[in-house]
């Protein structure tokens, strides 16, 4: 049978289980047949409503979490785009038939993203199963207090209830631990003031979102000596949380002094190379850099690993620069020379260097968030670096933030 033979929208009405698909503004978009029935509500009642309107809390139960509870669940799929399992809830629901008369009610709720074309969330799917009458068995043991449904019944709804709390807990504890992250990460980069008395430049920092998902995106730019000289680069460190803004600081600060002694940016990324390789949690880590003379308006650059830089000439073409790319840091415990590249540009042209989080999208190939990079500097070329940085991070980051870091720096030639 082929994909045209099947009628889709019967299979969902026939779905055992509550099955409903919810908007991104958590309204009604469609119920299957068993959500209508379990519910006690009509479809007219559902679709187009918005779920807490139709489900409140119980009123009469001041201790009630459920609305809470997965609200915070049907977030955390927009913001990530990951499936949420939900522990076993309690969520009274109003009798249909005598309005302000709740029924004790209890559920196991998974929630799922359903990704549109653009890699967006574009619906949620919302799965539920009632256990409402696992839980009361426990009552239908009368007084055989040792019955073994009774025990297990209750150690389940127990459990399922002490991992919601210990899960709660581990997120506030998660979240604490990302605000020292984000804190220490800005303390160590580079003041967006201190950079932009330089040629017009501009520079962002995006963290990603999730509690666990701060990274190690860093950039930097820096006078060198020797003529109107400037170095510019960006890295990435593999890992999470205050480890990751650790290691970038020490990496951000090492290539940051040996650009200003180094012969090229090859140079610099040998000497940043020999440093990451004594560094705990350097490994793997990618960096580019660039050395730009104003006087002889030339580019000199080198990549460890990096995604290449953009070079945005006057009349839009975007030239990649991906002549000298190398293994990321410490690839190597004795690291040979690395290469370097050059190439020149006209005055009034952009540079652009940036970390993945500002291009890769999950099962995306990495060229086409190239080309949409391409598109966007090529539409907007004309505007000023600060306000070419927010038209960027406005067209390629997702509206709910990446799961990734992203760092970026524009300079204008």
């Amino acid at each position: 049978m082929t994909d045209s033979a099947i009628d889709y929208a019967a299979v969902f009405q026939a779905l055992p289980g509550m099955v409903a698909l919810l908007t991104p503004e958590l309204v009604y978009a469609d119920v299957n047949e068993e959500f209508v029935r379990v519910s006690g509500r009509s479809r007219e009642q559902l679709i187009g409503n918005y779920l807490f309107d139709v489900f409140p809390d119980n009123p009469n139960n001041p201790a009630a979490t459920g609305m809470r509870n997965l609200r915070a669940s049907l977030y955390r799929v927009l913001a990530t785009g990951e499936r949420d399992a939900m522990a076993l809830q309690r969520y009274d629901v109003e009798d249909p038939q005598r309005p302000g008369e709740w029924e004790e009610r209890y559920w196991s709720p998974v929630n799922a993203p359903l990704l549109g074309p653009d890699g967006k969330v574009a619906l949620i799917v919302h799965r539920v199963e009632e256990v409402t009458e696992l839980i009361r068995a426990r009552g239908r043991s009368g007084g055989n207090k040792g019955s073994r449904a009774r025990v297990l019944e209750a150690e389940l709804y127990t459990r399922a209830r002490e991992l919601q709390e210990l899960n709660e807990r581990l997120r506030q504890a998660h979240s604490r631990e990302r605000e020292v992250a984000l804190a220490l990460q800005e303390a160590m980069l580079p003041d967006r003031r201190q950079v932009s008395h330089h040629h017009r430049a501009a520079v962002r920092y995006r963290p990603a979102v999730g509690a666990l998902n701060v990274c190690g995106d860093w950039y930097d730019l820096v006078d060198l000596v020797g003529g109107h000289r400037v170095g510019v680069s960006v890295g990435d460190v593999v890992g999470h949380g205050l480890e990751a803004a650790g290691v970038m600081g020490q990496l951000r600060s090492a290539l940051s002094a040996a650009s200003r002694v180094a012969g090229g940016p090859a140079q610099a990324l040998d000497v940043l190379g020999r440093y990451a390789n004594v560094v705990e949690g350097a490994e793997s880590a990618t960096a580019v850099t660039t050395f730009i003379d104003f006087d002889r308006r030339c580019i000199t650059y080198s990549s460890a690993g990096h995604l290449p830089p953009v070079l945005v000439h006057p009349d839009g073409r975007a030239e990649f620069l991906d002549g000298a790319t190398d293994p990321p840091l410490d690839a190597r415990p004795d690291p040979i020379p690395r290469p370097q590249a050059e190439t020149t540009f006209t005055p009034g042209a952009t540079l652009v260097l940036y970390t993945d989080g500002l291009v890769e999208r999950r099962g995306e190939d990495i060229d086409t968030g190239l080309a949409r990079l391409a598109d966007a500097l090529h539409r907007s070329r004309d505007q000023d670096p600060e306000a070419l940085a927010d038209t960027v991070l406005l067209e390629l980051l997702p509206p709910g933030g990446s799961t990734d870091d992203t760092a970026l720096i524009i300079v204008r030639l």
